[in-house]
């Protein structure tokens, strides 16, 4: 049906919205890293426009946003030239719209199966590398797809990134795009430096990547740590390559940084499969993903498919659910934690993040609160990390109304009523109360924790009926428990009761290290428990031990040393101890390792195991003198894989390595227990 000229005419006034909308966010984003709405919030914005240009072509103009890539050159920098221009991926946000782009490219290619290369969307700032005669003579950012910035200055300072090619005749000119992107803990290490010298924190890993390589001066790009992996070819003038995974292999070994997660599917369904695995595993990630990147892997069919736009036929983008969305703060008001720390929580309006509805988001401390000067009635961007509470990422304070009002700390526990009280540094405000039911709810939710006790079914809910009801007081009342007493408790059935009981008596011979972390220490994790339970194989030597004792184990410092020292001299912890041993826990000290086969190993662990869990697998492991490892490569010597084992176990077979099922694993761990 041809639209009437009332139709046509109100598309065209969304679409100049929409135009002026994406413009503005362009620059926000691309220029100012400030941005002022999510990411799906502007995929939204560019499916809306392009629905409607594909609905009325004559409103298609060659300056729309869907026509370019988005991002212009800043002006403070010299402009680049591509010589062969840097496309943009399409997007897909679901099945349905990763089988149109599969449908669509092997119908063109007149295939009944297509090879995908399948690579992980980095969020991150894409670049292109100029090596001439195997040195690095030019790099540049993207910008619009054409003409980007001269960065070579700031790349140069990045050891990501290589000054030379490991090639005995390399190319005469090579041309290579990649992304430039921050790991996590160099994000965090950066935030962490730039709080503490009193600078705005960055938003999120993609916005400290951009700014950092944007620096007119190298001296500050080098003291940031980023990261680079290497996708694709541009120009060069060597002979076409057969497929993608074979130019990847040639890349990485011409000492260029290649993702080791990029994989190799055959159709659809590996790929369905490839996305899902990723995004599982998303939050184990050393850096942040948004999404997989599917290519056709063949050069040839790549070339018989040729660009639409600025966006190749080949390849698309089958992108995450959002995991960062724009809400509003309803409420503050405070938690009291195990240490009695008070910490700030924002109440939202509910939103989804990651396919999770938030109403909550932690803003950690009086101080970082008054450093994102949140206040109730502000527009905010929330962020979800794993399954941990979300946060606050930015302030939306350009839409501001003048009635947010600013959270003012209570003098008083609003659990207990005992007055609070700022630590030395002003940075954390506590509960005075010794007795507060908070600190004890705190302190058993993390004494039952995986890293400490483990006791299986010990949840928030559980720990909030025990407190609440009488029948703990202390750590120790937990052995004291039986299934008779809980048997009172709501939604405690017999069976869940013995359970209980149960996971409590298989938790009394913890070892040292995790009895350790249970016990709260102020600033001991579990790799300082470890440490400290090696240096002190007994927990009452840790009694007499001076700070300066204390200094002399691995990586505690003197800070920590007067924490734990702190810990140990009072009376009322050591009571608490003394109460948990008398109460049958009996904490077994490291041992030296048995030798065997995991002895000076690396073992990855995958799948599910019925006879133990996962960390208890890895105290047998480790117990036996081998390392314990999240991922495999080809320095990976062993891989217990349980049921359901996924792309580890894949790659452990495409790389050589030993794989034992659960079964050959217990029968490794009885020949040196």
């Amino acid at each position: 049906m041809t639209p009437t000229h009332a139709q046509v005419a109100t598309a065209a006034k969304r679409v100049a919205e929409l135009r002026t909308q994406i413009a503005h966010h362009d620059q926000r984003y691309y220029v100012l890293d400030d941005p002022e709405i999510s990411d799906a919030d502007y995929d939204a914005l560019v499916r809306e426009l392009q629905h409607l240009e594909a609905e009325h072509p004559e409103l298609l103009s060659a300056d729309s946003p869907t026509q370019r890539v988005a991002g212009a050159p800043a002006e403070h920098f010299r402009t680049v030239e591509h010589r062969t221009p840097m496309l943009s991926l399409a997007n897909c946000f679901d099945e349905a719209g990763l089988a149109e782009f599969d449908e669509r490219v092997r119908k063109l290619l007149g295939m009944a199966e297509v090879p995908y290369d399948c690579e992980p969307k980095l969020d991150g700032l894409a670049v292109e590398l100029v090596y001439l005669y195997g040195q690095l003579a030019e790099g540049s950012t993207r910008g619009d797809g054409s003409v980007g910035e001269d960065v070579t200055a700031n790349l140069r300072t990045q050891r990501s990134v290589p000054l030379v090619l490991s090639a005995p005749a390399p190319p005469r000119r090579l041309e290579v795009r990649g992304e430039v992107f921050l790991r996590k803990a160099d994000f965090a290490r950066l935030n962490a430096r730039r709080e503490a010298e009193g600078e705005p924190t960055f938003a999120n890993p993609r916005n400290a990547a951009a700014g950092s390589l944007r620096q007119l001066d190298p001296k500050v790009t080098a003291g940031r740590r980023l990261s680079l992996y290497v996708y694709e070819v541009g120009a060069w003038d060597g002979p076409p390559f057969d497929s993608h995974r074979a130019k990847l292999a040639w890349l990485a070994s011409l000492g260029l940084p290649v993702n080791p997660e990029n994989r190799l599917a055959t159709g659809m369904q590996d790929v369905l499969a490839a996305h899902r695995d990723l995004l599982e595993r998303r939050h184990a990630l050393p850096y942040e993903v948004d999404g997989l990147v599917v290519k056709v892997d063949g050069e040839d069919a790549r070339r018989r498919l040729g660009t639409v736009s600025r966006s190749p036929r080949w390849a698309v983008a089958y992108k995450f659910p959002a995991e960062e969305a724009r809400t509003r703060v309803l409420a503050i008001d405070v938690n009291v934690g195990r240490t009695g720390a008070l910490t700030p929580v924002a109440f939202l309006e509910p939103v989804q993040v990651g396919g999770v509805t938030v109403s909550r988001a932690t803003l950690h401390n009086p101080g970082e609160l008054a450093r994102k000067d949140v206040r109730v009635g502000d527009a905010v961007f929330v962020r979800r990390a794993g399954d941990v509470i979300p946060e606050i990422t930015k302030v939306v304070a350009s839409v501001r109304t003048g009635e947010e009002r600013t959270y003012v700390f209570p003098e008083r526990c609003p659990v207990c009523g005992s007055a609070t009280l700022m630590d030395e540094d002003g940075a954390i405000l506590r509960c005075t109360g010794l007795a507060c039911p908070a600190q004890l709810l705190g302190h058993l939710r993390h004494f039952a924790s995986r890293g400490g006790m483990d006791i299986e079914g010990l949840g928030e809910k559980l720990c909030a009926q025990l407190v609440g009801s009488g029948l703990v007081r202390r750590q120790a009342d937990l052995y004291r428990l039986s299934v008779e007493s809980l048997a009172g408790l709501d939604r405690m059935g017999e069976k869940s009761a013995q359970n209980l009981v149960s996971a409590l008596q298989k938790s009394r011979r913890p070892p040292l290290r995790r009895f350790l972390y249970a016990l709260g220490i102020r600033h001991v994790g579990e790799a300082t428990a470890r440490t400290l339970a090696e240096a002190f194989p007994e927990v009452r030597r840790l009694y007499d031990a001076s700070e300066e004792d204390l200094t002399r184990v691995k990586d505690v410092g003197p800070e920590m040393a007067r924490a734990i020292s702190a810990f140990f001299h009072d009376g009322k912890n050591r009571e608490n101890i003394e109460a948990l041993l008398e109460a049958g826990v009996q904490p077994e000290p490291p041992g030296a390792p048995t030798g065997g086969p995991f002895s000076g190993k690396t073992v990855v662990l995958t799948g599910t195991l019925s006879a133990m869990t996962r960390e208890q697998a890895k105290e047998e492991v480790e117990r036996r003198g081998g390392k314990v490892s999240g991922s495999v490569s080809r320095k990976t010597d062993w891989v217990v894989a349980g049921a359901d084992a996924g792309s580890k176990l894949k790659k452990a077979q495409e790389y050589g390595v030993k794989v034992v099922d659960e079964a050959g694993f217990l029968d490794l761990l009885s020949e040196t227990a």
